[in-house]
């Protein structure tokens, strides 16, 4: 069993995250209670309990909380992170987003206010993964 430390929020997943599709379309309010991969497309307010993976085709459109996030699709609304929060480069969020840490990718798109809890600075970074070498 390898204990080596998680580096990337996308790995740490773990256990059976609950997941919404790609094509999937979920209308009202989501909780869960670990992990949330969504590829499909919500609209509602959510309390993730984990981690949250946001795909490339995933949109979701209300207010989401969740301890941890990647995201690679749209938001729309408000983004809350208790942790840490990587954005990827294909991202569009258009919302007021909150997390004690922050990492962009250049190319990610957002429109609305940042704020970073711990008081550190935004990280920006070249998106590598998924790319062909």
């Amino acid at each position: 069993m390898n204990d080596a430390p998680k580096r990337r929020l996308l790995d740490q997943l773990g256990g059976s995250p609950t997941f919404v599709a790609e094509g999937s379309r979920l209308t009202g309010d989501l909780e869960t209670a670990g992990a949330l991969v969504v590829c499909g497309s919500i609209r509602g307010d959510g309390h993730v309990r984990g981690a949250l993976h946001m795909g490339g085709t995933a949109e979701w459109e209300g207010e989401v909380r969740a301890e941890r996030a990647v995201i690679a699709g749209h938001v729309n609304g408000k983004l809350s992170v208790d942790d840490k929060l990587e954005i990827g480069a294909s991202a569009v969020i258009r919302a007021r987003v909150s997390a004690r840490s922050i990492a962009i990718a250049k190319g990610a798109i957002i429109d609305g206010e940042v704020t970073v809890t711990s008081g550190q600075p935004v990280i920006s970074f070249d998106e590598k993964r998924g790319q062909p070498d």
